[in-house]
């Protein structure tokens, strides 16, 4: 979202091509969403390599997701981004 400073990268494969290409769909999907209190330590370090982080944060930003590791942000780090570009 141009709101919070990223650049969306759209092109021919659609809204939600992005996600073919992360680098998540590839990898263990409960590490990117946790138990409560459990490490988000691996997610991120997947997140800091991924191609397509600021389309997936952009994502989780626009559609309010409130649970699981997007664009390598948990759901209370992208609360505090909302309040900042609010």
């Amino acid at each position: 979202m141009e709101e919070f400073g990223l650049e969306p990268d759209f092109d021919d494969e659609g809204a939600l091509g992005w996600q073919e290409r992360a680098l998540c769909a590839q990898t263990d999907p409960e590490a990117f969403f946790p138990e409560k209190g459990g490490s988000t330590r691996e997610a991120k370090k997947v997140c800091l390599s991924c191609d397509v982080r600021s389309e997936c944060l952009e994502y989780a930003l626009s559609n309010d997701e409130r649970f699981g590791i997007w664009g390598g942000l948990s759901e209370r780090e992208r609360r505090k981004l909302k309040k900042r570009a609010v």
